[in-house]
């Protein structure tokens, strides 16, 4: 299903979740696609993106200025994305390939997280840059942006680029980027912010007017990283906004980088951190594949990372079908008030990253908990009974298949059919009459 002027996406009034132009709630799932624009001709983007529309994403998250050597190293048709790297000088021919994108995502009902830069050119910290960016030219570039793509409904705007301001003038920068984008688009489109892996947008900018929503990048430094307890982080700043990770650890990348000591992430990692980040109130989630952000190709491209599998490879990898599994759960019950709330569990205080967690409706008609070990969980059902019965049941996140499981008996104590590493599961709780 194409995406039309009606279904530009908006905060929702409660202020934790993105709804669509008719006020249904919006889930991003999205996939990292850093390179998109830089490194696919016409026939694989539209290869890449006709997979991910088929499987149940919703966001492309894609970099116009790419990091990849991405002003001095021309996309496939050869043109670079500015003239005499002056980002007030853009090379029409170049943007005209990502206009192209932009518009086949929307054919197929993707939209487009679409940052105007990588962080590294303004403010190397690491990486190739170079630096171009000043609050002067980024505000101008960011203006062009903003009126270019005024009228394209399938855009959010992601500023950073895995970077953090260090200095007033970095910050400065990145101010006058999203005031531009604002100003060209007469603030059609959301914005965010990509930060540094181990933070968040809220550390940086949570109080500016031009950030409707947070990100963060619980990063691939080690497995199990708590991302769920840094969503609650972001979850209870005030004021509200939508908070959600950016990007989590990636399937098929080396954990810290070393892949000699520490192994692979593997789709059960992608997958706890996707549930462990949507159960603590993220209004959605975005997976990652090591080898797809970069379209990695032994033909063409060298590994960056220790990448090892080529990306229309990656493209199929088991964690990829089970985002959407995630994504299905989530739309079995379409309301704007789901919360988190790890007072269902007994004894979750202090668990940690591979201890449950819980969400559920805020009248109580439901609760899904998720075990990512499948260990057995005690829960507080006084808040879900009140009065009523309740069915149970056990939802696969490897599989999407529920099944059914004893009815509450009045106890609380639930143990899934599996346990163990690999063995996660979901515990899905509805009211029924009295």
């Amino acid at each position: 299903m194409s995406i039309t002027a009606d279904a530009r996406l908006a905060v929702s009034e409660n202020g934790r979740f993105l709804v669509n132009g008719d006020g249904t709630p919006f889930f991003y799932l999205g996939d990292t696609a850093w390179e998109l624009f830089h490194r696919l001709n016409r026939e694989d983007a539209t290869l890449y993106l006709e997979n991910r529309a088929a499987r149940g994403f919703t966001v492309i998250q894609a970099v116009i200025l790419a990091e990849m050597d991405g002003l001095t190293d021309p996309n496939v048709y050869g043109n670079l994305p500015l003239h005499a790297l002056d980002p007030t000088r853009p090379n029409e021919a170049y943007f005209k390939h990502v206009d192209w994108v932009i518009e086949k995502a929307a054919s197929l009902g993707l939209f487009i997280g679409l940052l105007p830069t990588w962080g590294d050119k303004v403010y190397p910290n690491w990486g190739g840059g170079p630096v171009i960016f000043n609050p002067e030219n980024a505000r101008v570039y960011g203006e062009w942006l903003g009126r270019r793509y005024k009228d394209i409904p399938n855009i959010i705007w992601i500023n950073g680029g895995d970077r953090n301001p260090a200095t007033p003038e970095h910050f400065a920068a990145f101010h006058a980027l999203a005031h531009g984008l604002r100003a060209g688009d007469v603030g059609r489109h959301l914005i965010t912010y990509h930060p540094m892996g181990g933070t968040g947008s809220a550390g940086l900018f949570h109080e500016d007017d031009w950030l409707d929503f947070n990100m963060r990048q619980s990063g691939h430094g080690a497995r199990d990283i708590d991302n769920g307890a840094q969503i609650t982080t972001d979850y209870m700043r005030e004021p509200v906004k939508p908070c959600l990770d950016g990007e989590p650890c990636y399937e098929d990348h080396p954990v810290n980088w070393d892949p000699k000591n520490k192994g692979w992430f593997d789709a059960y990692d992608a997958r706890k951190a996707a549930y462990r980040a949507v159960f603590a109130g993220a209004f959605g989630h975005t997976y990652g594949s090591h080898s797809v952000w970069q379209f990695f190709d032994t033909d063409r491209h060298p590994a960056v990372g220790h990448a090892r599998t080529p990306w229309r490879e990656a493209i199929n990898q088991p964690g990829v079908a089970q985002m959407k599994y995630l994504r299905d759960l989530m739309g079995s019950h379409t309301d704007l008030s789901r919360i988190p709330d790890q007072s269902l569990i007994v004894g979750a205080e202090g668990a940690g990253a591979l201890g449950p967690w819980a969400t559920r409706a805020e009248d109580g008609s439901y609760a899904f908990v998720y075990l990512p070990q499948g260990q057995a969980v005690t829960l507080n059902l006084g808040t879900l009974q009140s009065g009523y019965g309740m069915t149970s049941a056990w939802f696969d996140p490897r599989t999407g298949v529920t099944q059914a499981s004893e009815p509450v008996s009045g106890s609380g104590n639930y143990v899934p059919p599996t346990n163990g590493p690999n063995g996660d599961w979901v515990l899905i709780l509805e009211k029924t009459g009295r």
